[in-house]
C-alpha cells in the first residue's frame, strides 16, 4: 500500500506553525516545554527547533535553570524574521505603524500628505518614512493593510465609494500594488477597530459583537461567529445612513453628513443639544466628557436609536462604543446607553465603552497585517 509523499511533509508544516503560534503566545520556551504544549517528544521538538533555527525563524533567547544538570536553553521568535505595516488615512492626514513579526511597534509617525490627490505617491512616501525612521527595508514587509473610510469592495478589494476621501477609487489598490508589493490590502477604518477590539480590547474572547463608530462620522463594525461581516458590497455597517424617525431622509449620497442618524448624533447635532442643556464645552469630546446627567441621557438616547436598530437585527449580545464620542462618554455613557436599549428591544445587549489603547484604526490594520504576515512565513518552514 503507498503511502502519500506529501502527508509528513505537511505534519511538519503543521507542527511547526503550531510550536510557533505557542513561541509568540507563551514564549520563550524550552525543547521540553513545547513538547509537552504540542505533544511531540523531546527528539521531534528538537528537530522542529534546529528546522526553524535554519531559517531564521527561531533562535535562543536565554536560559532556564533547573535541577542540577545544565541549563535549559530559552526558544523564541526572532522578531525580525519579518516586518508589516499599518497605515490610517484621513482626509488631512496618514498615520503609519512598522511592526516586527511578534507584533512589536518599532516606529509610527503621522504625516501631512504632500499631495492628497495622488494617494500612491503619498503612501509610498509615509511608509518609505516610516521604513526609514524604523531602521527596516521596505523590500522586508510582508503585509501592508490601509484602513480608509469608505465602502471597500470585498470581492476585488477596492474603493467602492469614499465621500470625505475622493482620491481613492476603483484602481488605487492596482497602484499601489505595483508600488509596494502584492501584499497591501485596503480595508474599511471601523472594520479595523473591530478586529482590535477583538485581539486587544472589550471584545476580547467574543466572537459576535459589533463596534459602533462615535465620532465626526458614524460607523459600525459587525464580527459573526469570529470573521467580519462586510455585506454583498462591502456596505454594511454604513450606519450613519441609518432612517430615522423625525430626521429627513438623504437627497444625495455623495453629502456625507447628510444621513439620518449622523443628523442625529454628528458633532453638529451635539453641538446643539449641549446648547439646549447649557452644556459648557469648546469640543463635542469635552462636552460629553464633562456633560451633566441630563445632557447625558440625551446623548445615549439618541446613540440607542442606532444601537436598537442593530439589537433587534442582529443579536449581537455585546456593543462596543467607540470613536471619539464613545471614548469621552466612558462606562458613563455605555451603561446609559444599555439602559436607553433595553428599554426599547426584547433583548438587552451588555453595551461596554472601548479599551483598546492608542490609535485603535491602525492597532486593527497591523493585527490584520500580522495575521496575513505570519500566514505567509509559518507556513512555509519545510
Amino acid at each position: 500500500m503507498s503511502r502519500d509523499p506529501g502527508t509528513p511533509r505537511l505534519l511538519r508544516r503543521l507542527n511547526d506553525r503550531a510550536a510557533l503560534e505557542l513561541l509568540l503566545g507563551d514564549g520563550p520556551l524550552t525543547r521540553a516545554e513545547l513538547g509537552e504544549r504540542t505533544g511531540l517528544s523531546k527528539v521531534t521538538a528538537g528537530q522542529l527547533l534546529a528546522r526553524l533555527e535554519d531559517r531564521g525563524l527561531v533562535e535562543v533567547a536565554g536560559e532556564r535553570a533547573g535541577g542540577r544538570g545544565p541549563h535549559a536553553a530559552l526558544y523564541a521568535v526572532v522578531p525580525s524574521s519579518a516586518y508589516v505595516a499599518g497605515l490610517e488615512v484621513l482626509p488631512d492626514s496618514l498615520t503609519v505603524g512598522v511592526a516586527d513579526i511578534t507584533g512589536r511597534v518599532v516606529v509610527e509617525i503621522t504625516l501631512n500628505p504632500a499631495d492628497g490627490r495622488d494617494p500612491v505617491k503619498a503612501v509610498h512616501a509615509a511608509v518609505r518614512r516610516a521604513c526609514d525612521a524604523a531602521n527596516v527595508s521596505l523590500s522586508r514587509l510582508r503585509a501592508f493593510v490601509i484602513g480608509t473610510r469608505g465602502v471597500v469592495d470585498p470581492i476585488t478589494g477596492d474603493v467602492r465609494l469614499s465621500v470625505d476621501l475622493p482620491s481613492w477609487h476603483v484602481g488605487v489598490l492596482a497602484s499601489l500594488r505595483e508600488t509596494l508589493g502584492a501584499s497591501v490590502t485596503i480595508e474599511n477604518d471601523v472594520n479595523l477597530v473591530a478586529l482590535a477590539e477583538h485581539k486587544y480590547g472589550a471584545a476580547a474572547g467574543f466572537d459576535d459583537f459589533v463596534v459602533i463608530w462615535a465620532g465626526v462620522g458614524q460607523g459600525l463594525g459587525v464580527m459573526l461567529g469570529g470573521r467580519l461581516h462586510r455585506g454583498i458590497t462591502g456596505g454594511a455597517g454604513e450606519i450613519g445612513w441609518l432612517p430615522v424617525p423625525g430626521e429627513p431622509l438623504p437627497s444625495d449620497v455623495r453629502r456625507p453628513q447628510s444621513g439620518s442618524f449622523q443628523r442625529l448624533v454628528g458633532h453638529d447635532a451635539l453641538r446643539g443639544l449641549a446648547e439646549e442643556h447649557g452644556v459648557p464645552g469648546v469640543t463635542v469630546p469635552d462636552l460629553v466628557r464633562g456633560g451633566d446627567e441630563g445632557y447625558l441621557d440625551a446623548v445615549a438616547a439618541r446613540l440607542a436609536v442606532g444601537a436598537a436598530a442593530v439589537t433587534v437585527v442582529l443579536d449581537p449580545g455585546l456593543i462596543v462604543l467607540s470613536g471619539e464620542i464613545g471614548r469621552a462618554g466612558g462606562a458613563r455613557l455605555a451603561a446609559k446607553v444599555e439602559e436607553a436599549v433595553a428599554r426599547v428591544c426584547p433583548s438587552r445587549p451588555t453595551v461596554v465603552t472601548t479599551r483598546v489603547a492608542g490609535n485603535p484604526v491602525l492597532r486593527g490594520a497591523l493585527a490584520a497585517a500580522l495575521e496575513q504576515a505570519r500566514e505567509q512565513v509559518f507556513s512555509d518552514t519545510v
